[in-house]
């Protein structure tokens, strides 16, 4: 300060390096067209301010390089740098760091994908879905990937929640997520579980904008672990042997089931019968609140539900459900549209087509998940998604159609009680079912062979979102009145192109289902369930019960099969006019010698009862019946 006037003087300021003098500009023979340094743009963004008077950083914009010159790095484009006044420190990382930032935005500038544009042959996939899952907190998380990124209006994929009957992206409707398009590219969503607008059941798509207009460019993908988020864990009751039946109702509560011993045991679900309001005033109806809305649930009935699978819970039997699709006048939704004409088959094939059946299918497969997944009303661990499916006329009706589309109707309910039931209990099992017409290329044949089914039913489950699917398998004799499985036949080989599949060739469906597109995704066979089989002692006790050995030993020995239900407890007199009196015992009560063989063959006592069977069949060991 001068003391005589009090003003501090002029204060001593440092030359700028570069003020005065500049560098000549560097020559090159860039061509005329040029990117913009996006890197340098981004870093030249970040002012710096530094010291009380803010000292400036400053960046001059260049551009690419040209093919045939050396690529600059960053460090060149700093043209004019202050010094620092005394007191301040921009400290020597700063501007690295700004280097480095910029440096590495124009790496990803160039790296990125390279530009598509769209065509009637890539449309359809080119957004590949790899992951569609719930994530620990319980959001949805969908992964979509693609050679490049596709060109349209702006920078963006869109995913959209269709219903499982929709066929493509409703116009006026709204995505629920949008992202950058990248070569991968990651969304979440919210599962909004149990309410009016769940995403369980949907099925996720990946669209692009295009002249104003949502364009699909994915196939859609389910959800694919819906016991992610499941209440119940450890509700598989793993069984202590394969040995189980069908089981008479009349002979639940008494001695029979553990006289024999019955370590697995199933009963049918028709879900019509579900429905409605009880009649008793003892057993009250039910109001079942799912998705928003509220079901009334026949209170009778369930509780004769509840009897069966507590019954054989408390008994320690493993139990198998097969919902079964009856009709009920008062529930006609239920029904496909194509099923409702009418048809002489008892069950028809579960509405996934319209948003009436998708509900009624999410509540009632729920609920029963619900009920039937801890030990209060008994446990149930399998699951059977309709009968026969590929008997479309004798068991699973809709007007014929042909293959693919029969299958993705069918595969639409499947999924719905598939993530009803998984979301409720993680361990369950979902099983398909199909019978013993495996491969019989009937011309004009309106039905569907087994085969055809279980590979057009892979292809379409593995397309939209594999899932831990089983197989529930019929293996029957040819006729079903004949019960020597050993006498040999035109229709059953030991290939995978046999006609028919019995207990004889079982092994066929093993070997089939062992080829890598069939394999669950950690590489496991699939699991194989002999739902049903049963043999006729209409020409004799002594075959019949022979017939039952053989399959039983047979079964045994592949682990691959994780059960056999007999066909039946106790004979029906419907089969028995058709020749078939499949029980343990006959309608009278009279034990049949079966009843002894299917009593101690998984106990140690297996060969005093099994032996007389050899003579028989025209074997001196079992282990020759095995291929």
């Amino acid at each position: 300060m001068d003391l005589e006037t009090g003003k501090k003087p002029p204060a001593k300021r440092k030359k700028v390096k570069g003020r005065r003098v500049r560098k000549p500009a560097r020559k090159t023979t860039m061509p005329k067209k040029k990117k913009l340094f996006l890197g340098i743009a981004a870093a030249a963004a970040v002012l710096l301010v530094l010291g009380a008077a803010g000292t400036g950083i400053f960046f001059v914009l260049h551009k690419d390089s040209g093919p045939d010159e050396p690529e600059l790095d960053l460090t060149e484009i700093l043209e004019e740098v202050t010094e620092e006044e005394p007191g301040t420190d921009m400290g020597k990382g700063v501007l690295s760091h700004i280097f480095k930032a910029g440096n590495a935005v124009f790496e990803s500038y160039r790296e990125r994908p390279k530009s598509y544009e769209l065509t009637d042959e890539n449309r359809a996939d080119f957004a590949k879905i790899s992951t569609c899952a719930l994530d620990d907190s319980g959001r949805i998380t969908i992964t979509a990937s693609g050679e490049g990124i596709p060109k349209s209006d702006d920078k963006f994929y869109y995913l959209f929640a269709l219903n499982t009957y929709d066929t493509g992206i409703a116009e006026g409707a709204d995505y629920i997520a949008r992202e950058y398009k990248d070569s991968e590219t990651l969304f979440t969503a919210g599962l909004n579980y149990n309410s009016s607008n769940s995403r369980l059941f949907k099925k996720f798509a990946v669209a692009v904008k295009v002249d104003g207009k949502y364009v699909q460019v994915s196939t859609p993908s389910y959800i694919t672990n819906p016991e992610a988020i499941a209440k119940y864990g450890s509700v598989f009751q793993q069984p202590a042997s394969k040995k189980g039946i069908l089981v008479d109702p009349n002979k639940l509560r008494g001695s029979e089931l553990d006289d024999l011993g019955v370590k697995q045991a199933a009963y049918n679900i028709p879900v019509a019968r579900l429905l409605g309001p009880t009649t008793s005033a003892a057993y009250p109806t039910i109001h079942y609140t799912y998705n928003g809305r509220t079901y009334t649930i026949n209170g009778q009935v369930v509780a004769e539900y509840d009897l069966v699978f507590g019954t054989l819970t408390a008994k320690g039997i493993t139990t198998t459900a097969i919902i079964l699709n009856n009709y009920s006048p008062s529930f006609p939704q239920l029904i496909h549209p194509k099923a409702r004409s009418g048809g002489s088959a008892p069950y028809y094939m579960f509405n996934g087509a319209e948003e009436s059946g998708v509900e009624y299918m999410a509540a009632i497969g729920t609920f029963l998940a619900e009920r039937y997944s801890g030990n209060s009303h008994g446990r149930i661990s399998n699951w059977i998604i309709a009968n026969e499916i590929n008997a479309r006329k004798e068991w699973n009706y809709m007007a014929h159609t042909d293959i693919e589309t029969y299958v993705e109707e069918y595969a639409r309910g499947f999924r719905v009680f598939y993530n009803a039931i998984k979301s409720v209990s993680s361990s369950a099992r979902v099983y398909i079912s199909l019978d013993q017409q495996w491969d019989r290329n009937i011309k004009n044949n309106t039905n569907y062979d087994g085969r055809d089914i279980m590979d057009v039913f892979n292809r379409n489950i593995s397309s939209k979102g594999n899932i831990d699917w089983g197989v529930a398998q019929h293996p029957y004799n040819v006729p079903l009145t004949e019960a020597r499985i050993w006498k040999s036949s035109k229709y059953v080989k030991h290939s995978a192109d046999t006609s028919m599949m019995t207990m004889d060739n079982i092994e066929v469906l093993i070997d089939y289902l062992k080829q890598d597109h069939f394999l669950t995704d950690d590489g496991q066979v699939r699991s194989i369930l002999i739902s049903e089989l049963g043999y006729t002692s209409h020409a004799g006790e002594a075959y019949q019960a022979a017939a039952f050995a053989y399959a039983y030993y047979k079964i045994e020995a592949y682990d691959e099969i994780d059960g056999f239900l007999l066909n039946r407890q106790t004979d029906a007199a419907e089969e028995v006019a058709q020749g078939l009196a499949f029980g343990l015992s006959s309608a009278g009560g009279g034990r049949k010698q079966i009843y002894d063989v299917f009593k101690y063959i998984d106990t140690g006592q297996h060969a005093q009862y099994t032996d007389f069977a050899k003579d028989l069949i025209g074997i001196s060991s079992w282990s020759e019946i095995m291929r």
